[in-house]
């Protein structure tokens, strides 16, 4: 394959699976808050008996199932490019991604697929508490689909658990434990899901307020607003604390990310946090003092939000790509050297198995030893950076800084508003007077597009931030992309958008026109 074709193989591999991602992601986060919601509200139906509770529960699962069917259309899609624009990455480390993404299918979903029958078709036909359990269910399945798949994202961002195996040039998981319990799995499931919660909560208050503007279905609006907004705020407040604990772990993991979140060029100690800025051009930012308009600063909250640390030492994107021999922080080009000379083990390994020399494999299998101490100064020194030997330049490793420093500002900051909106929310319905705003019940409304832009925002803080990984240090872009013909990923780059727009639209009709018709009538 030409350098030509593969890059733009690279790029459009790139473009059609974050077309995919986008997409899949404006389904899946309704589901995984308004299946609880849903089974908030059955529980109260199955406490009290009221009929208003059940009618209640029925309208918004309606909603839910819309969204349920229609992100599972494009999820399949999206495991699917793993093989087909992908196959590198597959097999390179496929002996762990694919455990995570099994246990999805295998218990997950098919929970999910079990449960939803019952939760849509079994009413009067099951008793409340079979149905009432079916009903949690699913929502505690959709759940679970998330955290296998958040597992296997976690461990691309934070490789751990693992152990190279020189012989067949992939990566093994040694620990399925390390790789499901590490902190950055942890937090990155922890925070996903919640920031799902959030966005449902303000879904169901968003819907709600509209009924309150066009004064149908008052009571069912209003108690909806109420379960919503509690679950919301609660929500949203563990949203914080655990973008809080994401901070610390993308401090330690993946420094450029941070370093670009914060548009950071010059690392200092007491480093503050820019609150709000405007970039300037790609070509006008060398250094800190370059590379705003203006900005408004928070002494020392860099540093205390990265390391917990008024006084710590954060890193900028200068000194990531040019080393601090003070701070112990190598130059990217001598982790590209490095990274090739493990590379060029590989091939010594190749060249000698394919001559039978036994002797020059087992000396090469000795470097990749964990075991020995040869083996491990091998693996720290050098193969750490395996994936820094692919790069042609060091500037490669920077991702796009103003797109994630932007986009950072708009989740931090709509995460802000949905917790004075919901605390709002709350106030007001506590004391019976909402109905006298109708200005914040058009605002609440409105707000349902903000929550879909703000999730979208932290995915590509976290996708985008870590560019040009595949998984962190060890694969780029480059080397995980299926050597196939360009021209076919452009085709059905084309062919999925048509697609995934056809279904979007489809879905918002579909939902306009089941809100419009309400809950059903006694």
């Amino acid at each position: 394959m030409e350098v030509n074709d593969l890059l733009s193989v690279v790029d459009w591999s790139r473009a059609q699976f974050a077309m995919t991602a986008i997409y899949h992601w404006l389904f899946v986060p309704l589901t995984l808050g308004l299946g609880f919601i849903i089974a908030f509200m059955e529980t109260i139906y199955y406490k009290t008996g009221d009929e208003f509770w059940k009618r209640t529960t029925k309208f918004w699962m309606r909603l839910f199932g819309i969204n349920f069917a229609i992100g599972v259309a494009t999820g399949i899609i999206l495991e699917f490019e793993f093989g087909t624009n992908w196959s590198n990455y597959s097999h390179f480390v496929g002996d762990i991604f694919g455990a995570p993404l099994a246990i999805e299918g295998i218990m997950a979903f098919f929970m999910e697929s079990t449960f939803i029958a019952i939760m849509f078709f079994g009413w009067n036909k099951v008793s409340k508490g079979f149905h009432l359990a079916a009903t949690w269910l699913t929502a505690i399945g959709a759940n679970l689909s998330a955290l296998w798949i958040l597992v296997a994202n976690a461990w691309m961002q934070y490789p751990t658990g693992t152990a190279f195996n020189v012989e067949t040039a992939r990566n093994e998981m040694t620990s399925f434990w390390d790789v499901l319990f590490s902190p950055v799995a942890i937090n990155k499931f922890l925070h996903t899901t919640t920031s799902g919660y959030v966005l449902a909560a303000v879904f169901v208050v968003g819907v709600s307020a509209w009924f309150l503007i066009r004064k149908r279905d008052q009571k069912m609006a209003r108690y909806s607003m109420v379960i919503a907004s509690t679950f919301g705020l609660v929500s949203a407040l563990f949203l914080a604390f655990t973008g809080d604990s994401s901070g610390v772990d993308i401090a330690k993991t993946q420094p450029m990310k941070l370093a670009a979140m914060e548009a950071h060029y010059d690392g200092e100690h007491a480093a503050p946090l820019v609150a709000f800025g405007i970039l300037k051009p790609d070509e006008d930012r060398s250094c800190n003092d370059d590379a705003f308009h203006w900005k408004i600063q928070i002494p020392k909250m860099l540093s205390v939000l990265s390391f917990h640390d008024p006084e710590a030492f954060v890193p900028g994107i200068n000194d990531l790509l040019y080393g601090n021999p003070q701070q112990g922080i190598l130059s990217t080009q001598e982790k590209i050297d490095r990274g090739r000379i493990a590379i060029q083990e590989l091939a010594v390994y190749r060249d000698a198995k394919q001559r039978g020399d036994t002797a020059a494999m087992q000396r090469v299998m000795a470097k990749f030893d964990a075991q020995t101490a040869e083996g491990r100064a091998f693996l720290d020194s050098y193969y750490r950076y395996f994936g820094y030997g692919y790069l042609s330049s060091p500037q490669e490793t920077v991702p796009d800084v103003p797109l994630v420093f932007y986009s950072f500002r708009v989740m931090v900051g709509a995460g802000v508003y949905f917790i004075a909106l919901f605390a709002v929310l709350l106030v007001l319905l506590y004391r019976r007077t909402l109905d006298q705003y109708r200005w914040l019940l058009w605002i609440t409304l409105w707000s349902i597009p903000v929550a879909y832009i703000a999730s979208q925002a932290g995915w590509i803080v976290a996708e985008v931030g870590r560019q040009p990984w595949v998984v962190q240090d060890l694969l780029p872009t480059v080397a995980a992309v299926s050597r196939i013909d360009s021209g076919s990923v452009i085709v059905t780059f084309c062919i999925f958008v048509a697609l995934f727009t056809t279904l979007l639209i489809a879905e918002i009709a579909i939902m306009v026109r089941q809100i419009k018709i309400g809950p059903e009538k006694n």
